[in-house]
């Protein structure tokens, strides 16, 4: 290592004669790395000269490749890009907590006075109930559910609202039976395998998977589309297999879709027809629509 000091009239390297340097950069082969430090007394910042050669016995010109490497420039853009990321961040968090200062003073005073934290709280509910809860379109009378001459391989299912359906209306239905259409399907509803819901409260859990392997499956072979008519609708359903959990998953859903969202007055398992309900009542213009399921 060689080392150039400004404060220096002369480098000073015993027996070695100064070299004279080239910068033709184009002309030179691969070096190993020698650094000559460039010290300045009256400057309290330091810049470094990486030279790279390899020291030969003459130290010839030719085996010197000299590249520039000012650290200090280096140094000050990274600061400048820390800073730059720590600026973003500063005002992106500065943004986020001025958002909602109502909820802010709402924190800030939980811990010095808890009671009127709760009190600000519940007026804050008071005046957003509107935002926060939404109000239930459907029906406060309990669905009505009848059976006439059901069959579990061939029948309809008959639907009767309390006004006539709005689109998203028909899709909840809709959604509604194509899950319980495919659960059925896949023997999700196997009253023979209720070893968890028939299990004691106070023990826990446990489950026989050979028990589970040999019961008798279940399916639900066959399902049409969901026809509609003003407020009526109907579906036909070949289950296949007779099991009445089945039945009661699609009522225990359709319960809480009558009472939150659409108004069911009744739901009808089997017969062939339903009062009101016209045969021959078959174009969208007279109120009828086809819905896949």
């Amino acid at each position: 290592m060689l080392t150039l000091n400004l404060g220096v009239s002369a480098l000073q390297a015993p027996n070695i004669a100064r070299p004279e340097f080239s910068f033709d950069f184009n002309c030179f082969s691969p070096f190993s790395t020698v650094k000559f430090s460039l010290q300045n007394h009256t400057s309290s910042r330091t810049s470094f000269l990486v030279v790279r050669g390899k020291r030969s016995q003459d130290m010839s010109a030719q085996n010197l490749d000299i590249e520039m490497d000012e650290e200090e420039e280096e140094e000050d853009d990274d600061s400048e890009e820390y800073e730059a990321r720590s600026g973003f961040r500063g005002k992106e968090e500065e943004k986020n907590y001025d958002k909602d200062p109502e909820f802010a003073e709402i924190l800030g005073s939980c811990l010095d006075d808890p009671e009127k934290a709760r009190s600000k709280m519940e007026d804050r509910l008071r005046k957003k109930r509107n935002k926060i809860l939404h109000t239930k379109t459907g029906s406060g009378t309990p669905m009505k559910v009848t059976f006439n001459k059901f069959d579990f391989s061939n029948t309809y299912i008959w639907f009767e609202f309390n006004n006539a359906p709005l689109e998203k209306d028909i899709s909840l239905i809709c959604d509604t039976i194509r899950s319980w259409h495919i659960i059925g399907r896949l023997g999700g509803c196997n009253s023979m395998n209720m070893q968890l819901s028939q299990s004691p409260l106070e023990k826990r859990p446990t489950y026989d998977a050979l028990q589970g392997a040999n019961v008798n499956p279940t399916t639900f072979y066959n399902i049409g589309d969901l026809e509609v008519q003003d407020n009526l609708a109907r579906i036909w359903v070949d289950i296949g297999t007779t099991e009445p959990l089945i039945l009661d998953v699609l009522i225990n859903a359709l319960t809480q879709i009558s009472s939150d969202y659409v108004g069911i007055k009744q739901l009808v398992f089997g017969g062939s027809e339903l009062e009101n309900w016209k045969e021959n009542l078959t174009t969208e213009d007279a109120g009828y629509s086809v819905h896949r399921i």
